[in-house]
């Protein structure tokens, strides 16, 4: 060890030093034992899912290991007869979509404007839609469902986009806005100098080096809109309600149902994380891109 090594290591304190004594495999054990523990519930309820009944009510779901035989699709083969689960669904398809598309497409094109087009109060504008940040969803609960019963769209499929949409714009802007702001100019103006136009010059340029934060800022709102139930609970349908509503509603008949529970509230599960886990590359290089300026 030389004198300039024995010196960095000193002026290192007791944390740093054990930091980096364990970022070996110590560290790599760890983080492995604390994924698994993330995954333990998402394994309890798959295979609670492929369970009977009986099994259900009388052990608990580790008890599988010991007779895998035991394990069935028959309560999937129910879940589909079960037209509540499988209309919810529909309806969270729905609802979860068109939400998100729209704040991705109305988020990106507002973004752009931010970044790059000159236009009167602009940075007033900007610091209002970063202010909505804060309001909280339970405060517009009331005053928005007041609204949208005189307007006629309470309890309507429309009515919950709207509400989606509506919370979902000043994150979308202010992810979005962020990322492009850190487009080179130099590049922009090469496009203008070959004639192109802010449209042609938003879908051919902006669009394609901002798909990292449009992918993560996709991913966000998909997985609030598919998870949300307080929204869904006040301005859905009651008759087509979506898949939270749904199993909440099949929770208070747990004794009679306990078959289409779990093989529902998995299916409602696994849908949002196979959209995560098909895009986390654009989802962690687009937050990292859109949360630095």
């Amino acid at each position: 060890m030389t004198a300039v090594d024995g010196i960095v290591k000193a002026r290192q304190s007791l944390p740093a030093r054990v930091a980096s004594r364990a970022g070996g495999g110590v560290l790599r054990i760890f983080l492995i034992l604390v994924g698994l523990l993330w995954l333990m519930p998402t394994v309890g309820l798959l295979l609670s899912s492929l369970r009977s009944p009986a099994d259900i009510a009388s052990t608990g779901w580790w008890k599988t290991f010991a007779d895998p035989s035991r394990l069935t699709f028959h309560n999937y083969a129910h879940l589909l007869d079960n037209s509540t689960i499988t209309n919810s669904l529909w309806s969270t398809v729905a609802i979860t979509v068109p939400a998100t598309v729209l704040v991705v497409v109305i988020g990106s094109l507002a973004g752009y404007a931010f970044a790059w087009m000159d236009f009167p109060g602009r940075d007033w504008w900007f610091m209002v839609v970063v202010s909505l940040l804060v309001v909280p969803v339970q405060v517009a609960l009331v005053p928005v469902a007041k609204l949208f019963g005189q307007v006629g769209i309470f309890e309507t499929t429309i009515g919950v986009i709207i509400f989606h949409v509506a919370f979902g714009l000043p994150f979308a802007i202010f992810l979005l806005r962020n990322f492009f702001a850190e487009i080179p100019r130099e590049l922009l103006e090469a496009a203008r100098l070959d004639g192109a136009g802010e449209i042609r010059l938003f879908t051919r340029v902006v669009m394609p080096l901002g798909g990292p934060a449009i992918a993560s800022l996709g991913i966000f709102q998909f997985l609030w809109v598919w998870n949300d139930m307080l929204v869904a609970l006040i301005f859905a349908d009651s008759k087509h309600p979506p898949i939270t509503v749904a199993l909440q509603q099949q929770v208070r008949q747990f004794g009679n149902n306990i078959d289409v529970l779990a093989p529902g509230a998995f299916v409602s599960m696994v849908i949002p994380l196979a959209v995560f886990f098909a895009f986390q590359r654009q989802f962690v290089s687009g937050v990292m891109a859109g949360a630095v300026k």
